[in-house]
């Protein structure tokens, strides 16, 4: 039997590993599914078709698998899906996804999100996140790997983080931020590349190197969208040890919205 505090309402539908444990005061509903070693705090609402996996930290207060903030929501079956050794601190929101998407918002591996962070509907956030406190995502945001939000962040519907990347403090998004860039202000500006970052992720000197060259293309050559990636493909070519580099930033670049554009 999961550890489940006495004043806890857990619907006798809810599926719970037996290593689970539940705090006082938490209520679960009858689609939640939890996998094995995950903690639960007190006063939690987990409602929905809500899927949590394994070891996650779940502290006291949050709401996971309401109902998407969204006037055309009818009461589809949409989803929450939550991965393994996520840290989740108190006063959080994620909602189910919606029908007009995939019906799916999906939070990854090993992130770690700090208090008051709302996930709004078909969000999609990658691995090894950080979310510092009250970072705010409306609906269809993607959030790729190693995404580091600094506290007070605000992301427009529809934009995509890309990997590595970083935000300051009470930045404002309405573009799309491309993998390794550091932004900041509001709305957000790019500033530099996510150099520190990389280093602690061992990304080698020539990487490096290739994504200094990469922020000299997209932010002081003066060139198109459509330019830059052919110049960073090229660069690709010319340095076969920041291939890889290079390819994640043109793959991300290809799938920009003209209409939404890039953080510059």
């Amino acid at each position: 039997m999961a550890d489940i505090h006495p004043s806890a309402l857990v619907d006798p539908s809810a599926q719970l590993h037996d290593s689970v444990s539940v705090g006082p005061f938490t209520t679960i509903g009858p689609h939640v599914k939890v996998a094995s070693g995950t903690r639960i705090g007190s006063h939690c609402v987990i409602e929905g078709r809500t899927t949590i996996g394994r070891d996650n930290q779940i502290f006291q207060f949050n709401s996971l698998g309401a109902i998407p903030q969204d006037k055309k929501y009818a009461g589809e079956p949409c989803e929450l899906v939550i991965g393994d050794r996520n840290v989740i601190r108190e006063f959080c929101t994620f909602n189910i996804g919606t029908a007009g998407d995939q019906g799916v918002t999906t939070i990854g591996n090993d992130n770690w999100i700090m208090a008051y962070v709302h996930l709004a509907h078909d969000c999609q956030i990658g691995n090894h996140t950080i979310f510092a406190n009250n970072t705010q995502l409306a609906g269809h945001v993607h959030v790729g790997d190693w995404v580091i939000l600094g506290g007070f962040t605000v992301v427009h519907q529809f934009c995509k983080l890309g990997a590595h990347s970083f935000t300051a403090m009470n930045s404002l998004l309405f573009a799309d931020l491309p993998p390794y860039v550091m932004c900041q202000g509001q709305p957000a500006i790019a500033r530099s590349m996510n150099f520190e970052g990389l280093k602690r992720r061992g990304f080698s000197p020539e990487q490096i190197q290739t994504v200094k060259a990469i922020y000299k293309i997209l932010y002081r050559d003066g060139l198109t969208l459509e330019k830059s990636i052919q110049a960073i493909d090229t660069l690709g070519m010319n340095q076969p040890q920041g291939k890889e580099v290079t390819a994640l930033m043109s793959e991300f670049l290809r799938s920009v919205s003209p209409q939404r554009g890039i953080v510059r």
